[in-house]
């Protein structure tokens, strides 16, 4: 997630990338790269800073991927092992796809409780996101402390409003979230048929979870410059760079399937136009 960026820096840290593994369809951890990131770099290789926190996000924005409890028990492994507490970015995990149930990082052991903190808000599956309301949940009690000390005066408080907004969305928006997901994978069906169908050209990651959908198009044998302008030019639709999301990200796009299907339709219509008239 792009904006990840920016705070990073912006804090005065120094990123360091831990790349997804794409494999087939659908994307990995790579947990060995992962572990190498965390030990002490020796010898003539240049040592960054001390790594002191990682993010997850879960479910992966933007490939859509689902991580499941095998996986975060590793990754969760790994990070206890080096002292190094996990940020978990969780907004999307009602947004799942194929009967998956999402698994909270702080709940698969006591240990990784104490060694986290989740992010999570209504904003994504509710449409709150303008109320700016959100939750940051610390169990570790000097995680906590140190975390309401470095907020304070940084960070406004949500508004009586959004608290009242965020408080429904949770107690009464149980009707809400099964049509919202029953209309974003009769979306996500359309796209797939679409894209397989009529677009062969551009290859879609089929996203677990989240109403992101991520495309491989890297056969239309384009620079990431030239590939944002066909798409905003030619194709006169508006998605996100890959490129924004790291190098891994070069030569794909991101795509916001949270519409009407009617918009949706005329969307792909487009691209498919715009493909058709390139050699």
């Amino acid at each position: 997630y792009y904006p990840f960026f920016p705070a990073i820096t912006a804090a005065g840290c120094q990123i360091v990338n831990n790349g997804l593994k794409l494999m087939g369809d659908r994307y990995e951890m790579d947990l060995e790269d992962l572990e190498n990131l965390f030990r002490p770099r020796q010898g003539m290789v240049p040592v960054p800073h001390r790594i002191r926190t990682m993010i997850l996000c879960n479910p992966h924005n933007p490939v859509g991927r689902h991580w499941e409890r095998d996986t975060l028990i590793r990754l969760g492994e790994i990070a206890l092992k080096h002292g190094i507490p996990v940020i978990s970015d969780e907004i999307h995990c009602e947004i799942l796809f194929g009967g998956r149930r999402h698994v909270p990082f702080p709940l698969i052991s006591k240990e990784f409780e104490q060694n986290c903190i989740v992010c999570m808000a209504p904003s994504k599956t509710f449409g709150l996101a303008g109320l700016e309301v959100s939750t940051i949940i610390i169990p570790n009690k000097e995680l906590r402390r140190r975390f309401a000390v470095t907020r304070s005066g940084i960070l406004p408080g949500p508004s009586l409003f959004g608290y009242a907004a965020l408080e429904a969305a949770y107690r009464y928006g149980d009707e809400w979230q099964e049509q919202m997901l029953e209309y974003l994978q009769g979306n996500l069906d359309v796209l797939l048929d679409f894209f397989e169908k009529e677009i062969p050209r551009i290859k879609v990651i089929p996203p677990q979870g989240t109403y992101l959908v991520w495309l491989d198009c890297r056969d239309l044998g384009m620079d990431d410059l030239t590939l944002r302008a066909f798409m905003r030019e030619k194709a006169k639709v508006g998605l996100d760079d890959g490129f924004l999301f790291g190098k891994s990200g070069s030569g794909f796009q991101r795509m916001n399937i949270a519409c009407p299907r009617s918009l949706l339709l005329e969307g792909l219509e487009r691209i498919k136009r715009a493909v058709d008239g390139l050699p």
